[in-house]
């Protein structure tokens, strides 16, 4: 890693052929980010969550037809933000980019949604025009993090109930290696706590009786039980991104191999409750063959950098981290 890996966590858009944008709804705690490789991009996903809340996942397996994406699209709302996706697709399809088909041509634009419903309603979840207006904002400098797009309405430490949880977001961080760049963003909405992987201290999570975080797994082992939690309620969904060539194949291992990420970082993680999911990206902008033993090795890193990334912003004294 090179000595710029410590100067900060850098963006996802330090990896050259993605733009990044974000449409955060005006009046409610919600929103959507989109990652636009419009020039296409191989890709793969991995879902380990329980509640998972999807939309075009299973073409981008090793065996199936399609080999590139044109974005991907991470969103609040539940459910009912898969429908942002629409109108990230007929942006695209207006601009000629798509999967051939005849004479059409067909945008992949492969989604996952968050939970953030409790803190809003169905009605303002983003919609296909949510979905246009943040690739309408979509830039290849995108940097912002925390209570932005996806990120708007995520919150985390909600096992013991919601009534102890703090809020969550959006984060980026980068690195160099081995000539190649790779990249996170994720939105961090997780029912369990958000861990400095260094030192295993609870940045943002369940609130104690001081109404500071702990640990939730040290409140279980102390007799503590669940309680308040909706199966489904949450969810952490991200991006890891490369500039190197991956087949299909690399690309499905490098976002299995991701989510080692969300282990180091969120305690717990992949419960019953969240839907995680974790999409990947290789660009082929850097013109050399992915380092798959390299790659993997820092993988986890990196997105565990860009969790910790997505609450810093709102743990910050006088964020007003803790929910109303």
């Amino acid at each position: 890693m090179s000595a710029a890996n410590a100067a900060g966590p850098g963006g996802l858009c330090d990896v050259a052929g993605l733009k990044v944008g974000h449409h955060t709804h005006p009046a409610a705690p919600t929103g959507c980010s989109v990652v636009l490789c419009e020039a296409g991009a191989t890709a793969g996903v991995d879902v380990r969550g329980a509640a998972p809340g999807t939309r075009d996942t299973d073409l981008l397996r090793p065996e199936n037809t399609v080999q590139q994406v044109h974005a991907i699209l991470l969103a609040g709302g539940s459910a009912f933000g898969l429908a942002a996706a629409d109108g990230v697709m007929h942006w695209l399809a207006e601009r000629g980019h798509g999967f051939a088909v005849g004479s059409a041509r067909v945008p992949i634009v492969p989604a996952a949604v968050l939970f953030d419903l409790w803190l809003h309603g169905r009605e303002t979840a983003p919609d296909a025009a949510a979905g246009r207006a943040a690739c309408e904002a979509a830039s290849a400098s995108e940097v912002r993090r925390g209570s932005v797009g996806a990120g708007t309405g995520a919150t985390v430490g909600k096992l013991l109930g919601v009534d102890r949880a703090m809020k969550g977001g959006l984060g980026m961080a980068s690195l160099r290696v081995g000539g190649m760049t790779l990249a996170a963003m994720v939105a961090v909405n997780a029912v369990g706590d958000v861990v400095d992987p260094r030192t295993g201290a609870v940045i943002a999570g369940t609130r104690g009786p001081d109404g500071l975080p702990r640990s939730t797994v040290r409140a279980l082992l102390d007799g503590e039980r669940p309680g308040g939690g909706l199966a489904g309620s949450a969810t952490t969904i991200g991006v890891i991104a490369t500039d190197a060539r991956l087949t299909k194949a690399q690309a499905t291992k490098l976002a299995q191999i991701a989510h080692d990420g969300l282990a180091r970082a969120i305690q717990p993680v992949h419960t019953v409750m969240d839907g995680d999911v974790m999409f990947s990206l290789a660009t082929g902008a850097a013109d050399v063959d992915g380092d798959m033993a390299l790659l993997g090795a820092v993988a986890a890193e990196v997105v565990a950098r860009a969790i910790v990334d997505a609450v810093s912003p709102c743990v910050a004294p006088g964020s007003g981290s803790f929910l109303p």
